[in-house]
Parts: structure tokens; C-alpha cells; sequence
């Protein structure tokens, strides 16, 4: 049986990303990204929020971009897969950490900071599923005066082949 580990997150960052190197020379950054839920409580009928975090790494050169251009406060697109891993905290106690491996990343928004002037959600515009349909512009030709309309798209092909 087939499987599958994919995560999207959308969301702000809540600190500057965290970039290391690796003895082997290959950079990992760590970011958090909070995401939030909008809901209306049932009892109540007032709108309520919920804020998770992420924690989300990045390795190789994914893991450079984020590190210099991510900032907080940045709205970023993150596609990945969870791990869990298993650590001893400094008190010799073994705890487990599930996070993000981060394979792609996109950077949303404006470009705070940059010199250009802030566009709150500019730059992500889910993609239409198919080709946009038109609606066809040309009038269907009418049978010949005579002659009834054809049910079958072939009998009345005779005198309208332009070749």
C-alpha cells in the first residue's frame, strides 16, 4: 500500500531565521511559521483565532536563500514532509521532535525591507485547474433552408468543408 508525507504550510514567521554550517559544509536553517485559524464559536457566535506553530528546516542551498532573505514577520509558502526525531535534553531526559523538512519554499508578500513598498498577500494566486474556457464567438451556421437540422455532426458536413 502506497503512502504519503507531504505538508503545505502558509504562513508568518515569528524570528529571523536560525542558519548554521554543518562540519560537511552544507548550510541548515530553522524557521517557526505560525499559522491561523479563523472560526466562530458555535456557543457563542463570536469569531475566534488559533495560532499553531511550525517548525520547519532547510537544508543546502534552499537553506541559504531562506536564511538571507527570510526575516520575521515574512509570509512564506513551505511544501515538505514531517520527521520526528528522538533527542536527550540537558537533563538526560529522551524527547521527541516532530518538524518540517522543508523541500520547497516560495516567499509571499511584499518585499518589506527592500526598498519597494509593502503588498500585504501579493505573489501567491493558486493556479486554475485547466486552460480557461472562452465562450465561443462565432455563430453556429443554421441548416440550409429545405433540409432539417442534422442530430449527427457529419450529415450536414457537405457543403461546409472550406478545403
Amino acid at each position: 500500500m502506497a503512502s504519503v508525507n507531504k505538508v503545505i504550510i502558509v504562513g508568518n514567521l515569528g524570528r529571523d531565521p536560525e542558519t548554521r554550517y554543518l562540519p560537511s559544509g552544507d548550510a541548515v536553517s530553522n524557521i517557526n511559521v505560525a499559522t491561523t485559524d479563523r472560526y466562530k464559536d458555535k456557543a457563542t457566535g463570536e469569531m475566534k483565532e488559533a495560532t499553531e506553530w511550525h517548525r520547519i528546516s532547510f537544508f543546502g542551498k534552499l537553506a541559504e536563500i531562506a536564511g538571507q532573505y527570510l526575516k520575521k514577520g515574512s509570509q512564506v509558502y513551505v511544501e515538505g514532509s514531517l520527521r520526528t526525531r528522538k533527542y536527550t535534553d540537558k537533563d538526560g531526559v529522551e524527547k521527541f521532535a516532530t518538524e518540517i523538512r522543508g523541500e520547497t519554499m516560495q516567499m509571499l508578500g511584499g518585499r518589506q525591507g527592500m526598498g519597494a513598498p509593502s503588498d500585504e498577500g501579493a505573489g501567491y494566486a493558486p493556479r486554475q485547474a485547466g486552460p480557461a474556457q472562452r465562450p465561443d464567438s462565432a455563430p453556429r451556421a443554421s441548416a440550409p433552408a429545405g433540409k432539417p437540422a442534422a442530430s449527427s455532426g457529419f450529415d450536414d458536413m457537405d457543403d461546409d468543408i472550406p478545403f
